[in-house]
């Protein structure tokens, strides 16, 4: 049945992925633009409105002094003549602008656009003093408004009569040019921020290149691609990648020792077994000679099986593709002649650049016991079968290798039984019973599963591996 390799469940949701540099920059950029822009639209406007205040008081100002005052005469009683020919904008009724004269005894004059308006809020000023006030609340609206006093002499110089001089200007007209420059303002500090916004993301896109350059290297050294970060990074990105090619040394050196280190141990261990065992073959003693022999012979299955565990370099993150064609070819052409006398036809069915992402040794070993074991059952026929799984958004496509053959097969409830180390199908075929484990062994290394049925084309036993996608 299925072994798969072990895999913890949780319940709770998986941790959101953070974004990206370029989105978490992007978002910065935007927020501070968008702060940034409106605070200068802000001030701007504000600038605006003071500089529109400025202006209409100067022309109120003009407009009393140019408009109303200088057509204004007295009589010889030191009495207010209204007037003669006010400008017709001051004669329009609804033109927006007024024109007001308080003087001595009761006397108010209004220009003809003031005319059923209400200005009981403006009070007679000291001759000398100015005032610019605004917005004031109407009948007829808001208003804004310039009040001066001012001191009208007789011809003769000997009446001077005091007075007072008002022009108003409604809001809507201040307010309509304010609101069509803060309308242009918006249009044109969006488009600005538009602009910045996509500069920005050219910039850090150029900016973050060397980082991708990184990231792509670094997949192409994981698909076994290339054996190191070999190309020209900025300086700040030097001493990083340095120091993950020393990694990248530094585990292959590693491994490699341990290799070595492992392949003394087996040379150690197995030369004092044969002469163990020898000599015991040799002794006269016979149940003693049984005895030992049998001890021998285990500790020699254990010897195999516990350094062909060790040596199972499981996953890795940077290695090599191997590929699978070329060294199944060999692996078959050495056990064709071990079963020369069975005459074994075994046929390939291996997808174009189907490649093994680890250690040579244990895709020899995995395969190689998968095929030795369909040798041994098959009556004549063996088909190797490898095919590439890939999946969207890993580096490296898993893989799918099934080994099937014609032989007795495996019934259901012997399967568990088979895969366990140290049983043979059957005790009349020779091994250690342990190459199933093996294979057991490295396949939960690379966290992949092995599983056994029945092969649907040659009716024998078939053996499936699948690697996971990384």
């Amino acid at each position: 049945m299925p072994s798969p390799a072990p895999t913890a469940t949780t319940s709770e949701p998986a941790p959101r992925r953070p974004l990206s540099l370029a989105a978490r920059s992007a978002v910065t950029t935007g927020f501070v633009l968008a702060a940034f822009l409106g605070l200068v639209g802000v001030v701007m406007s504000v600038a605006k409105q003071q500089t529109a205040l400025n202006t209409l008081q100067d022309q109120l100002r003009d407009a009393a002094v140019t408009d109303i005052v200088t057509h204004i005469d007295i009589n010889r009683d030191g009495r207010l003549l209204p007037p003669d020919s006010p400008p017709q904008k001051f004669s329009q009724p609804g033109s927006g602008l007024y024109a007001v004269i308080l003087g001595p005894g009761g006397y108010h004059w209004e220009s003809t656009s003031a005319v059923g308006h209400d200005f009981s809020f403006l009070k007679p000023l000291p001759v000398g003093k100015d005032q610019f006030a605004g917005p004031v609340d109407t009948r007829m609206g808001r208003l804004y408004y310039y009040a001066r006093g001012v001191s009208f002499d007789s011809l003769d110089g000997r009446k001077s009569t005091p007075a007072t001089i008002m022009v108003a200007q409604t809001e809507q007209q201040l307010e309509g040019e304010n609101a069509v420059y803060r309308r242009t303002l918006a249009v044109w500090l969006s488009v600005l921020g538009v602009m910045l916004i996509v500069l920005q993301l050219l910039l850090l896109r150029w900016s973050l290149t060397p980082l991708r350059k990184v990231a792509s290297d670094m997949s192409r050294v994981e698909r076994g691609d290339s054996d190191h970060l070999d190309s020209q990074y900025p300086l700040e990105l030097t001493g990083l990648t340095e120091r993950i090619n020393a990694f990248i040394n530094s585990e292959r050196e590693q491994r490699t020792r341990y290799r070595h280190t492992l392949a003394d141990l087996a040379h150690s261990l197995k030369t004092p077994l044969a002469v163990i065992r020898s000599q015991l073959e040799s002794a006269s003693d016979e149940p003693t000679r049984r005895g030992v022999l049998d001890q021998v012979r285990r500790m020699d299955e254990l010897v195999a099986y516990q350094l062909a565990r060790a040596a199972t370099s499981g996953r890795q993150t940077f290695a090599a593709a191997v590929p699978i064609a070329s060294h199944a070819e060999d692996l078959v052409q050495g056990l064709e002649k071990v079963y020369a006398a069975k005459n074994v036809l075994c046929e390939f069915d291996i997808e174009d650049g189907a490649s093994f992402h680890g250690e040579l040794n244990d895709l020899l070993e995995l395969m190689g016991n998968l095929l030795e074991n369909a040798f041994k059952w098959t009556r004549h026929h063996v088909l190797l079968v490898v095919q590439k799984q890939p999946q969207v958004g890993r580096a490296r496509p898993g893989l799918l290798l099934s080994v099937e053959d014609d032989g007795p097969g495996i019934a259901a409830d012997k399967i568990e039984k088979v895969l366990q180390r140290g049983v043979r199908g059957d005790e009349r075929v020779q091994g250690h019973g342990i190459g199933l484990s093996i294979v057991q062994d490295i396949v939960r290394a690379y966290r992949g599963e092995l599983s056994v049925d029945r092969s649907p084309d040659l009716g024998g036993a078939r053996f499936s591996v699948k690697l996971p996608p990384e």
